[in-house]
C-alpha cells in the first residue's frame, strides 16, 4: 500500500472522493468526540471558576485578601496538579487505555470538587485546587489523544478542536455559574463544588463509550477495534482502514517495548516532533509561549483585570468576564470550521498577529491609567484589549496547539510524548499563573502585557520555523515529514561536505 493510497490521506481521497467524511455525517463519531471532550470542559470551568471564585474567598478570608502570594498559590495549584497529572497521564494512557484513563481522571476530579467546596481554611482549599488539577491533567492528555484517534483523518483538526470547545465553553459555564451564585449564601463553595457535576455524568457516560480502536490494535484486541471502526466508517472504507491499522500498529508493536523517555530525545525526528509540540503548547494556550503570551492570565485573572481597569464592582466584573467568554467560546467554533480547511499554521499565524496587536492596546491602557488618568475611557478600551485578545487567540492559538499535539507523534510515542508536551504546557501555565500579580505589582500592569507582547512576537517565529502544515495528513504521512526534516538535512550537510572536499 503507497503512502497516496493510504486511507486518509489526499491521494486516497482523491481516488475516493465519495468515502470524504463530513463533521456531521456520522453521529457515532460526534458522540465520542463530545463525551470525551467532557474532559476539556472540566479544564475550562476550572480556569474560569477560580477567576470569579477568588474574588469572593478574599471576602472570606482576610490572609488570603492581604496576599497576593497566597492568591496567585490558591489559582496555581490546580496547575501543580495539572503537572504531575499530565506528566503521568501518558504512561497512563499507554497502560490502561484512553477511557480508564478518563474515568480515574474523573474520579479524582469529583473528590477535589468536594474537598474545594467543604474547605474550613485556605489551606484545605488549596489541597483541594491540587486534587483537580490532576484530574485536569491526566484529561488534557487522554482526550484530544482519544478524539484524534478515533477521527477520520480529513476531519481530525475540527473533532479535535471540539475538545477546545468544550474548554471555552466550560469557561462560559463557569461565569455563568459565577454570576448565579453572587447573592447566595456560601458563593464561592458553590461555584467551586459545582464543578464536580460534569465530571459525574462524564463517568457515566464513559462506560458506554469505547475504547480507541487505534489502543485496541496496539494490545493485539483486533476484534473489540474492528467493531469500534465499524461504527466509524462505512464498508467501503472499513476493509481499507483495518489494513492499514493492522499493518502500522504491528511495525509499532514493535518499537513499544524499547521506549523510554530519554528516547524521545534520542531519535532527531521524534525530537523534532516534541520540540513543534511542546513549543507549540507553550506558545498557543497561556502555557509557556500561549502561557507566556497571556491566556492563562487572561481567563485566571479575567475578574480581576476588569477590576483593575477600573470597573470595581463584582458583579460588574464577572458581568465583563463573562462577555469574554462568549467571545472565546464562538472563536473556538470559527477555528473548528477553520482548521481543517486553512490549515494549522496559517491559523495559529494569523491569531498570534492579532493577539500582538491587543497586547500592545492592553499596554497602552493600563500605561495611561497608572500615569494616574481617572478618564473611564482607558479602562473602556482595556475591556476591549480584553475582548480583541480573546477574539485573535480562541480560532487559532486555541484550539491549533491541542490538534497538532494529537497527530504529530508516531503511535508508540503518542502517549508517551503528549504526557510530556502537556506537562510543559502546564509548568508554562504554573508559571504565569504564579507570577502575573506580583509581576504586575513589580513593573506595573502595562509593562506586563509588553513582556507578553514580545512572547507573541518569539511565537510567530516558533511557528514559522519549526511547525510543519499537517491539514488533513494520515499518521504515517505526519511522520514522514519529521523523517525528512531529520535525515534530509543530515543528507544536505553531508553531500554539501563531500561537495567542499571535491573542490579542494
Amino acid at each position: 500500500m503507497t503512502i497516496d493510497s493510504l486511507p486518509g490521506s489526499s491521494g486516497y481521497m482523491d481516488l475516493y472522493p465519495e468515502r470524504k467524511m463530513s463533521y456531521f455525517k456520522n453521529p457515532y463519531v460526534l458522540g465520542l468526540t463530545v463525551v470525551a471532550g467532557i474532559g476539556g470542559l472540566l479544564f475550562g470551568y476550572d480556569t474560569g471558576v477560580i477567576s470569579g471564585a477568588l474574588l469572593y474567598i478574599k471576602d472570606d478570608f482576610e490572609v488570603v485578601k492581604e496576599s497576593s502570594f497566597l492568591q496567585e498559590t490558591i489559582v496555581s495549584m490546580a496547575l501543580v496538579g495539572a503537572i504531575i497529572g499530565a506528566a503521568t497521564g501518558g504512561w497512563i494512557n499507554d497502560a490502561f487505555g484512553r477511557k480508564k484513563a478518563t474515568l480515574i481522571a474523573d474520579i479524582v476530579f469529583t473528590f477535589g470538587s468536594i474537598v474545594m467546596a467543604a474547605a474550613p481554611n485556605p489551606y484545605v482549599l488549596i489541597l483541594g485546587r491540587l486534587l483537580v488539577g490532576l484530574g485536569v491533567g491526566v484529561a488534557s492528555v487522554t482526550a484530544p489523544v482519544y478524539i484524534a484517534e478515533a477521527s477520520p483523518s480529513e476531519i481530525r483538526g475540527g473533532l479535535v478542536s471540539t475538545n477546545v470547545l468544550m474548554i471555552t465553553g466550560g469557561q462560559f459555564l463557569s461565569y455563568l455559574v459565577n454570576l448565579a451564585f453572587t447573592e447566595v449564601p456560601g458563593t464561592w463553595r458553590w461555584m467551586l463544588g459545582v464543578s464536580g457535576v460534569p465530571a459525574v455524568i462524564q463517568f457515566f457516560l464513559m462506560l458506554f463509550m469505547p475504547e480507541s480502536p487505534r489502543w485496541l490494535f496496539m494490545k493485539n484486541d483486533r476484534e473489540k477495534a474492528i467493531s469500534v471502526l465499524s461504527k466509524i466508517y462505512d464498508i467501503a472504507r472499513l476493509e481499507d482502514e483495518i489494513e492499514y491499522l493492522a499493518a502500522q500498529s504491528e511495525e509499532e508493536h514493535q518499537k513499544r517495548s524499547k521506549v523510554r523517555y530519554l528516547d524521545v530525545f534520542k531519535t532527531k525526528e521524534i525530537r523534532l516532533a516534541f520540540l513543534a509540540g511542546a513549543g507549540l503548547q507553550r506558545v498557543m494556550t497561556v502555557q509557556a509561549f500561549q502561557q507566556f503570551t497571556g491566556i492563562n492570565t487572561v481567563m485566571y485573572y479575567s475578574a480581576t483585570i476588569v477590576q483593575m481597569a477600573g470597573f470595581e464592582s463584582n458583579q460588574l466584573a464577572l458581568l465583563l468576564s463573562l462577555i469574554v467568554a462568549a467571545l472565546n467560546a464562538a472563536g473556538t467554533i470559527l477555528g473548528i470550521y477553520l482548521i481543517d480547511s486553512v490549515g494549522r499554521t496559517k491559523l495559529a499565524l494569523t491569531s498570534l498577529s492579532g493577539v500582538f496587536v491587543s497586547l500592545l492596546i492592553l499596554s497602552g491602557a493600563f500605561f495611561v491609567e497608572s500615569s494616574g488618568s481617572t478618564n473611564e475611557l482607558y479602562g473602556w478600551i482595556a475591556i476591549l484589549g480584553l475582548a480583541l485578545y480573546i477574539a485573535s487567540f480562541s480560532p487559532g492559538m486555541g484550539p491549533v496547539p491541542w490538534t497538532v499535539n494529537s497527530e504529530i507523534y508516531p503511535e508508540a510515542y503518542r502517549g508517551l510524548c503528549g504526557g510530556m508536551s502537556a506537562t510543559v504546557n502546564w509548568i508554562s501555565n504554573l508559571i504565569v499563573a504564579q507570577s502575573f500579580l506580583s509581576v504586575a505589582e513589580a513593573v506595573g500592569t502595562g509593562a506586563t502585557f509588553l513582556i507578553l507582547a514580545g512572547v507573541a512576537v518569539v511565537a510567530f517565529v516558533f511557528v514559522i520555523v519549526f511547525v510543519p502544515e499537517t491539514k488533513g495528513l494520515n499518521f504515517e504521512e505526519v511522520e514522514k515529514i519529521w523523517k525528512e526534516r531529520a535525515w534530509g538535512r543530515d543528507r544536505r550537510d553531508a553531500e554539501s561536505l563531500l561537495g567542499q572536499g571535491n573542490e579542494s
